[in-house]
């Protein structure tokens, strides 16, 4: 280690001679410090920028560390096929936090995915060039195949148990992925899936009331599930066979875990009491009819709702009734987990079954 001067400005090697190494005696040396391994996952959507830290211990993944911005990435994307300067903006500054974050937590290896918006977006390159050049991360701008892998990893621990067909779904800020999927022993097959360009964000702004009143709400909410059942037909079809069978439904999304908050009543959003949970599938939609037919303001009042999701909420639930039509199980299961939990097993176990844990985490 390269010694430095001590403050009396003498010299470091003065003062009371070393003693002297004798015959048999070993020199000691520094203990190096040994970090355990850490591993990050970012996954960038249309809407939001998030990010977990884990380290293994006991045989799971433990988070340590997590973060997630509103960035609206995908804000004005379906009129002009590109992502505007302020997106951009908002986008590499949570971004930078991010990199801070893997610099800070020591982290040894990490993944950066894009889903749809940077997919759909003839700028999309740019974008992931820019967050390379000025804060080190690589964007991987994933196709929706892998978008679904990863997501189907992440949660299908969670899928009710059963031996009925199972249905996974990510309604995501500009996409939305349905799989059916085998989770038998442990592991997890995907037999089926699609992915259509309908999130929250690109529908909003497809069908968006054109005023705040009743019918106009209304309206809207019915194009709204007209795009949607006509996006899953082809799926919808295929699902015919499983017509009489005990079916299991499962969803990982900003959807289903702000509508499973409103079904429990909650005063602010908690993760510990959303994640897992199985809620009616007709309070599904009694819940999703009530809110398309609510003011913005109202929307906006709901606690677990709040401003930011107040006016992104009623094409997910527009979405979800579609999904529960195609699919319809008795019971809608809740994800707090998708993507990263699957791009952490991935990197830290070449996509076994280990879990990934979150516990509390200093910030």
């Amino acid at each position: 280690m390269r010694q430095m001067a001590a403050p009396s400005g003498r010299s470091p090697r003065s003062g009371p001679p070393a003693k002297r190494i004798q015959k048999g005696d070993s020199p000691s040396r520094p203990v190096p410090v040994v970090r355990p391994r850490s591993y990050a996952a970012i996954d960038l959507g249309t809407n939001n920028c998030r990010l977990l830290i884990a380290r293994p211990q006991d045989g799971e993944l433990v988070v340590i560390d997590a973060f997630s911005r509103i960035v609206r990435l995908g804000e004005g994307l379906h009129a002009t096929g590109r992502i505007s300067d302020a997106a951009m903006d908002r986008t590499v500054a949570a971004l930078a936090i991010c990199a801070d974050k893997l610099r800070r937590r020591h982290v040894t290896l990490s993944r950066a995915v894009a889903t749809e918006a940077c997919r759909r977006a003839s700028n999309g390159a740019e974008l992931a060039a820019r967050v390379k050049r000025e804060t080190g991360i690589a964007l991987d701008i994933i196709s929706a195949a892998e978008e679904a892998r990863l997501a189907v990893l992440g949660c299908h621990n969670l899928m009710e148990p059963g031996d009925g067909p199972a249905l996974i779904f990510d309604i995501g800020g500009g996409s939305t992925e349905l799989m059916h999927v085998d989770v038998s022993d442990q592991d997890v097959k995907i037999h089926d899936w699609i992915s259509v360009p309908w999130g929250v964000v690109s529908l909003t702004e497809h069908a968006a009331p054109g005023e705040d009143s009743l019918p106009a709400r209304q309206a809207s909410y019915a194009r709204m599930r007209e795009v949607t059942q006509s996006a899953f037909a082809a799926f919808a079809d295929r699902a015919t066979r499983f017509t009489g069978q005990p079916l299991r439904l499962l969803g990982t999304s900003g959807t289903v875990t702000t509508l499973a908050s409103v079904f429990l009543n909650l005063p602010r959003y908690d993760r510990r009491a959303v994640d897992g949970l199985a809620v009616p599938a007709d309070a599904m939609r009694d819940i999703s009819r009530r809110l398309a037919e609510a003011s913005l303001d109202d929307r906006a009042d709901i606690a677990c709702i709040g401003r930011e999701r107040a006016d992104l909420v009623v094409a997910g639930c527009a979405i979800l009734e579609s999904i529960i039509d195609l699919w319809p199980a008795a019971r809608v299961g809740v994800a707090d987990r998708g993507i990263r939990e699957g791009i952490l097993r991935t990197l830290a176990m070449q996509g076994r079954d280990v879990p990934v844990t979150r516990r509390e985490h200093r910030k």
